[in-house]
């Protein structure tokens, strides 16, 4: 029976390719699931044989904290040098969508509010 070693969703692509190349230099056959055209399938990577999961598993478990080691170096580092990406950044490179996101929220708060604010008229 199949077990599923890894799940893909909300996974970066880089990691993903990491841990494709991981399981592939370690000689362990797998299969991944995709997400389906509207993204609610159960995205993950499975291997066929129990014995070869729980070794799938624990390389991956070991991948997994020497990536998140990795990864708040480079954050520190950044942030050291002053180039971590912030949240002005974010806006000043997505501006429309930024305007898009303040306007929904701004809608969805009238909606709300508004059937109250009307009670006493």
């Amino acid at each position: 029976m199949s077990v599923k070693v890894f799940s893909l969703k909300d996974v970066p692509e880089d990691e993903a390719i990491e841990v494709r190349d991981l399981l592939t230099a370690h000689q362990l056959a797998f299969f991944e699931t995709p997400a389906g055209n509207w993204g609610i399938s159960a995205p993950a990577i499975w291997i066929n044989d129990a014995q070869h999961a729980a070794r799938a598993r624990s390389l991956i478990d070991v991948y997994q904290q020497e990536r998140v080691q990795r990864i708040r170096a480079e954050y520190a580092q950044l942030k050291q040098l002053g180039q971590q990406r912030t949240w002005i950044d974010v806006i000043r490179d997505h501006p429309v969508r930024f305007m898009v996101y303040v306007a929904v929220i701004a809608l969805v708060l009238y909606f709300s509010t508004k059937p109250y604010l009307d009670i006493g008229k």
